[in-house]
């Protein structure tokens, strides 16, 4: 199946300018067979074509739900949680990596860095926490090898973490708009119906492949010299936004009874890593 992992909508991402809708039509158009839905911290967007078209339409195509995950110091997260598992805290940004693997591994979800080698602050290896922790890399699930909107030099250094990790890639083509949509790709060897049929294809020894045609009129390269002051009000809108979601993840954190607060260390953690 050849799907696009990594699709963003205008139901769900602010910076989003093309409907769910129009995204299903134009992919069909370039011979995708489906679409993995990664929205800023929302599944708004999956939530509106459950209610609105599936069943009624796109019957030949599969729409699955996943997000774009803003942690507070690794950059953009992509993750697929299993058929029927809805988390409300995967839609409050700022969760720390460490924190955000095991929530997800714990409910039998699957996670991997977005555009890895990309921009500062907003990917893995670009952060801090990414460069200080070697160990950090094997906890992860799958890598996004390639990104339509990445350069040539990015990509390729995310498809070197992949290989050198053996972690399968994947590829999207990260689109906002209409004329981004279809750039990149995933090729999987097997049948997709649902995410829990994705998880079991990237978990296994099914031929993967990613790839596709760099998009070359993304905001990055409108830009050109101001792309660094993009990056910084990024960076200070995310961090902005992570300490307003704080209570809300605290709250959520607690229902789930698996994570406590460990004072000494002033952050949360999975109980069965506390004592």
């Amino acid at each position: 199946m050849k799907l696009d992992m990594h699709c963003h909508t205008k139901e769900g991402s602010l910076d989003g300018k093309i409907s769910i809708r129009d995204a299903i039509y134009l992919l069909r158009e370039k011979g995708y067979q489906g679409m993995l839905i990664t929205d800023h911290n929302s599944y708004k967007a999956y939530r509106y074509y459950k209610k609105n078209i599936m069943g009624k339409e796109f019957d030949d195509f599969v729409v699955l739900k996943g997000i774009e995950y803003d942690t507070i110091d690794a950059g953009h997260i992509i993750i697929v949680m299993p058929t029927g598992v809805n988390l409300p805290l995967l839609e409050l940004r700022g969760l720390p990596v460490h924190l955000l693997i095991d929530i997800v591994h714990h409910f039998g979800g699957m996670l991997g860095p977005a555009h890895p080698c990309g921009e500062k602050y907003l990917s893995l290896m670009n952060t801090k926490r990414g460069k200080k922790s070697r160990g950090l890399m094997a906890r992860f699930d799958f890598v996004e090898t390639y990104n339509a909107c990445e350069s040539a030099k990015s990509n390729n250094a995310a498809r070197e973490l992949a290989e050198r990790f053996g972690k399968p890639g994947i590829g999207g083509s990260d689109s906002h708009r209409e004329e981004s949509i279809g750039f990149g790709y995933t090729m999987i060897e097997a049948e997709i119906k649902n995410e829990t049929d994705l998880i079991h294809a990237l978990r296994s020894d099914v031929a993967i492949t990613s790839g596709g045609e760099q998009y070359m009129f993304t905001t990055k390269q409108r830009i050109g010299r101001m792309n660094n002051v993009l990056i910084y009000s990024f960076w200070f809108y995310n961090k902005f936004l992570a300490l307003y979601k704080k209570n809300s993840r605290n709250m959520e954190l607690l229902k789930n009874h698996l994570y406590e607060y460990v004072p000494s260390h002033k952050e949360w953690k999975y109980k069965n890593q506390v004592h």
